[in-house]
């Protein structure tokens, strides 16, 4: 940990930039009009994104960006209008505290001691005062006293007058929105508002469920709307300090500092003092409560401060410090402060554990609660709209600044596209869209293409004997109708052990080895890792593992060997099904990347192609970052490689390339069209100057609010997979559309975005929808539809595999091999 003079406690103000520092404020495009945004709403990066304007740059859908095709469908969504908003002028002032101020509520409540000259209307959310009125001076500066008695300067600056039209007054909104949860009694953990006085309590697991609303006001394609859905915040009811004292009996003190090391960094703590999260870094093991910090001009103990500032007595003064680098900015000029020492005793654990999440039961009675069907969503967001409308402070608010939503959810229309006929071998079938995957309709029909195997070795323990056994009989059976030629099995045994299997494979599996099947006894991750490891760096082969607790079950067996069957075709380099793709020499890419918290947070940059026209053979390629790199560097490379092996394979280059980026988050988007879309396109140029094939560039989001609902037979479900929504709620800047490419059986669906923001080919809103739908049915590990175009998901699985597991860039004679699924 950094020297004692340089830790930061939790006194320290999160500070605020000055009027005047470029380098401490975001800034946004609004037109000609730059526009300033402080340090705390700076941080919903969401809002970086409104100033990315691409749609006007693509010629063919600057009238429509509308599609076609397929049956119209009545739709609910989780939007509410705005019906009314001010027409005056808003005027944004920076607010600074001398001494500073950590705790916001102590900031709002010196700042509103001003009451007669704010006046009524006004709103503050840390550091930026939204006001309908100018006051007198550009710059005034008031004084207030604490309840200590403390004199404290504040210095209110102008730094904007905003017109109704301003992109900031879209945050103006969200500001004020947040003052209402409030109102209702909500308090905000992270970026969220989460109702505390309302927990849902699983003792039996030692949890707690917060249940609250992720919401948001942006400008729609006809008005401006609150996007909200519902949110769960899930906290265990130990704090840190009693999970390490159990943890110090559980092992021992000699081993009880790696151990906690590696159980705490990474997690995320709640501070119930303040409501915030923060993500455990490290353990400073030589500072303690009484270790002390630099608050102003003067030293405090971290015991002392938190008495003095929130009321907290301290109860052992020997426990160790969790460290948090919290993403700060310094004040104007300075360097960013130290980071953040949290107390154990005032931290609770939130989140799941991975054992937590492998426990059937605890998953159920979890699932139980925030598992919510569409009927359930959409009666707790009315029970909202209800509350906040008869809620007589919240209406005065809103009144005050003239803000009105409408009293109910939005209601709009989509298409169903239909569904998808499936090729397999000479045979093709239909499937049911609503059942959950088309495994019935290809049972005993030859693949695409199948690879013979030949020399491959199946690896168990001798307690597992029988179940290997069984396994090779029913893979015998399975292979067969797929038309899969199958030689029988070198069996090796190894000893239960890390370093025995390891040994084992070393000992036999040789550059003539097509399969590695490995049966291991439990889950442990090192043993997988170990696996993975080996054969996909040092001796590069397909690999297959399977817990022998799956093959315990006879009357599963032969659906488990199936998988195993098709998984293990897949990784050779067969074909499963293909379906009709119109478009010829199109090569799709996909992008995703994986951050590796093993390796300090290294990012995995993970670039999927297609190889031929039927979308069913892809090459992969996985490179690793160096922290804060931009993924687009390394994968540069990657794309130039794939272009290569597409001559290879089809004695020509594409003709029209689209690439599918997921892994974008919030504020990333500008990244995205200003960087990695120009990069991407000098690859291709580096090819020869007379290349030029069309590009189309697409960002998908998983992580998104948005929720739709449809009435089938007079109940509120779940929409017909391949439902599109391309109006309403797409936005205007943005040539942006919904698919929603699953059947869920339980819970409510949730919606894949689309933003298109590079498009010179010239293809149809329409079929681009289709094609990406279509993408949606390609992904091999899986007998149905799954939620993203298959080139990401391929990207995804192939990022967290070596993420997770290997850490190393795999070796390149696996690349036109699906290795990883």
């Amino acid at each position: 940990p950094p020297r004692e003079g340089e830790l930061v406690g939790r006194g320290r103000q999160r500070s605020t930039p000055s009027a005047v520092s470029a380098e401490a404020v975001a800034e946004i495009s609004a037109g000609f009009q730059q526009v300033k945004i402080g340090e705390r709403g700076g941080r919903r990066r969401d809002f970086h994104d409104i100033g990315v304007l691409t749609r006007h740059l693509i010629e063919h859908v600057k009238e429509s960006k509308s599609g076609s095709s397929g049956s119209v469908i009545e739709l609910r969504t989780n939007f509410v209008r705005l019906v009314s908003r001010p027409q005056w002028l808003l005027y944004q002032y920076h607010v600074e505290f001398n001494p500073a101020m950590e705790s916001r509520r102590l900031r709002s409540a010196l700042l509103f001691q001003h009451d007669e000259l704010l006046g009524p209307a006004h709103t503050f959310d840390g550091s930026i005062l939204f006001l309908p009125l100018r006051l007198p001076k550009n710059e005034t500066v008031l004084c207030s006293e604490t309840r200590n008695g403390e004199k404290v300067q504040i210095t209110l600056t102008l730094t904007n007058e905003l017109t109704p039209s301003s992109p900031v007054c879209l945050q103006f909104y969200n500001i004020i929105f947040r003052r209402v949860l409030r109102m209702l009694n909500m308090q905000q953990v992270g970026r969220h508002y989460y109702s505390p006085d309302d927990p849902l309590n699983i003792p039996q697991h030692r949890l707690t469920i917060w249940p609250g609303f992720v919401t948001n006001i942006l400008q729609y394609e006809s008005s401006i709307m609150l996007c909200m859905d519902v949110s769960h915040k899930v906290l265990r009811s130990e704090t840190v300090l009693s999970f390490m004292a159990a943890l110090r009996q559980q092992c021992g003190e000699h081993r009880f500092p790696d151990i906690c090391t590696k159980e705490l960094v990474g997690l995320i703590v709640l501070t119930k003092y303040n409501n915030k999260t923060y993500r455990v870094d490290d353990i400073a093991w030589d500072h303690t409560p009484v270790n002390t910090f630099k608050k102003g001009d003067k030293d405090v103990s971290f015991k002392d401060y938190y008495k003095t500032q929130y009321g907290l007595d301290v109860t052992d003064t020997n426990q160790v410090l969790l460290i948090s680098h919290v993403k700060r900015v310094g004040a104007a000029g300075g360097p960013p402060p130290g980071p953040a020492m949290l107390v154990p005793e005032f931290c609770y654990l939130t989140g799941l554990t991975d054992k937590m999440r492998s426990d059937f039961n605890i998953m159920k009675d979890l699932s139980s609660y925030t598992r919510l069907t569409p009927e359930q969503r959409e009666n707790r967001l009315h029970r909202f709209l209800t509350n906040m409308n008869k809620n007589r402070d919240v209406q005065t608010e809103l009144t005050t600044w003239g803000l009105n939503f409408e009293r109910s959810l939005l209601s709009l229309t989509g298409r169903v596209l239909p569904p998808e006929r499936m090729f397999q071998g000479t045979r093709s079938y239909d499937y049911n869209p609503w059942a959950a995957d088309w495994s019935k309709e290809m049972r005993g029909l030859p693949l695409i293409s199948s690879m013979p195997l030949e020399v491959w070795m199946l690896f168990y323990t001798r307690r597992d004997g029988r179940a290997a056994q069984s396994l090779l009989q029913t893979l015998n059976r399975v292979a067969g109708p797929m038309g899969i030629y199958m030689n029988r099995a070198v069996m090796i045994e190894y000893e239960d052990r890390q370093d025995s299997l390891l040994r084992a494979l070393q000992q036999n599996v040789g550059p003539g080895t097509q399969m590695v099947v490995v049966i291991l006894s439990s889950n442990r991750k090192d043993k997988y890792d170990c696996v993975k490891k080996y054969l996909c760096v040092d001796c590069p082969t397909p690999s297959q593992c399977v817990l022998a607790r799956t093959l315990s079950r006879p009357q599963a067996l032969m659906t488990v060997a199936t998988k195993i069957a098709l998984q293990m075709n897949c990784k050779m380099g067969g074909e499963l099904w293909s379906l009709e793709i119109p478009l010829k020499q199109l090569m799709v890419v996909g992008i995703d990347c994986y951050h590796d918290i093993a390796a300090g947070r290294r990012s995995i940059g993970a670039l999927v192609a297609s190889l031929n026209y039927g979308m069913s053979r892809w090459f992969s390629k996985c490179v690793l970052q160096s922290r804060g790199q931009e993924i687009i560097d390394g994968l540069k490379g990657s794309l130039q490689a794939a272009l290569k092996a597409w001559l290879k394979h089809n004695n020509c280059l594409p003709s029209r390339i689209i690439v599918y980026r997921d892994g974008v988050g919030d504020g990333m988007l500008q990244s995205v069209v200003s960087y990695e879309v120009p990069q991407i396109m000098q690859s291709i140029k580096s090819l020869g100057k007379d290349y030029a094939p069309k590009l189309t560039v697409v960002v998908v989001k998983k992580r998104i609010a948005s929720r739709f609902f449809t009435r089938i037979d007079g109940k509120l479900s779940n929409p017909p997979p391949g439902t599109v929504i391309d109006t309403e709620v797409t936005r205007p800047e943005w040539y942006d559309f919904y698919i929603i490419s699953q059947a869920v059986r339980m819970g409510s669906v949730s919606p894949t975005h689309y933003n298109v923001v590079f498009d010179n080919s010239g293809l149809k809103p329409d079929h681009m929808q289709r094609l990406t739908y279509k993408l949606c049915h390609m992904y091999y590990n899986w007998q149905g539809i799954v939620r993203v175009p298959a080139p990401c998901q391929y990207a995804h699985k192939m990022a967290f595999l070596v993420g997770q597991s290997i850490h190393k860039e795999p070796n390149m004679n696996l690349d036109e091999f699906l290795y990883y699924l």
